[in-house]
């Protein structure tokens, strides 16, 4: 069966050509001309992937970016956008962005990082952790709920957060190096997913905020380390 692609895109032309290349390749894929189509689209089908334009009428691609996280924590999306702005990017990544793509572009780019994309998210669905309960501080982490709660409350990780989370706490007083965890998590080691790491520490800082024994350092040009005051 061919995986499923919402494709999000104002521009009729560009939104048309890039369906067709995208079914060249052997994707289903449906074509929305808006962000309040795209929404609709989304809640009523199940997709593997979302591309979304960025500039668009009636709702951007973030908004639509923040409501489809809000639907679905898990399902990949990328944006497609002709700005290259650093706020932008990091924007893109803090609502929970899996890659960034600045037209022009590589169609063939695109096609190797969606699937590069959905064969790590495939890896995800089908990897089943065993049950396990880790204590950070005043929090417990249930690594297989991707839930971290104290006392009544909880803490709904998405699963790279909560890969990076585990990933920190298994090396906990020493160094989580960077390229590791890019590589691990991402699949790649690049300017735009360092970026998106980044992102994902500073969120991973604030869930932890009320627990000042409990602390994710960067070590500058090496990595990461989660420090945890008995």
């Amino acid at each position: 069966m061919a995986q499923k692609i919402l494709l999000v895109e104002d521009d009729p032309c560009f939104g048309s050509v890039l369906k067709s290349y995208l079914e060249l390749s052997d994707y289903e894929v449906t074509l929305c001309v808006n962000g309040n189509e795209g929404l609709e689209t989304f809640r009523k089908d199940k997709f593997d992937i979302c591309l979304l334009d960025v500039m668009m009428p009636e709702m951007d691609g973030f908004t639509l970016g923040k409501k489809i996280r809000e639907i679905n924590t898990s399902v990949p999306f990328v944006y497609i956008t002709a700005k290259n702005l650093k706020e932008d990017v990091k924007l893109g990544y803090e609502i929970g962005a899996d890659d960034y793509i600045v037209k022009p572009f590589d169609s063939e780019v695109l096609i190797l990082k969606i699937k590069a994309i959905l064969s790590r998210s495939k890896h995800e669905e089908v990897e089943q952790p065993k049950p396990k309960l880790i204590h950070i501080g005043q929090y417990e982490f249930n690594t297989e709920l991707r839930v971290i709660s104290k006392n009544d409350e909880q803490i709904k990780l998405t699963p790279k957060e909560a890969r990076l989370l585990e990933m920190l706490y298994n090396y906990r007083d020493g160094l989580l190096p960077r390229e590791k965890a890019l590589t691990e998590i991402w699949g790649t080691n690049d300017y735009f997913t360092a970026r998106s790491m980044d992102v994902y520490v500073t969120k991973l800082r604030k869930y932890f905020k009320d627990d000042e024994n409990i602390n994710i350092e960067n070590v500058h040009g090496s990595g990461f380390r989660l420090v945890i005051n008995e």
